[in-house]
């Protein structure tokens, strides 16, 4: 089952996206997942995963950057 652009931008929320860029975020995600599973011959689901995890560990990063002093 794959992940619709709606799923897509919820989870971007949820991983602390701004709201006001989940869809359009979720759109360019979607794409992007797209290409990577041709180019790596995985699942466009798998490759939705590894671009959400991706994202999820450049917030995290941004958000220790701006926690600290």
């Amino acid at each position: 089952m794959s992940l619709t652009a709606a799923q897509i931008a919820e989870a971007l929320q949820g991983l602390g996206c701004p709201p006001t860029k989940c869809v359009e975020m979720a759109s360019q995600l979607d794409k992007r997942a797209g290409q990577l599973a041709v180019e790596r011959g995985v699942t466009r689901d798998e490759a939705i995963a590894h671009l959400l995890r991706l994202m999820a560990g450049g917030w995290a990063a941004q958000g220790a950057n701006q926690d600290s002093p």
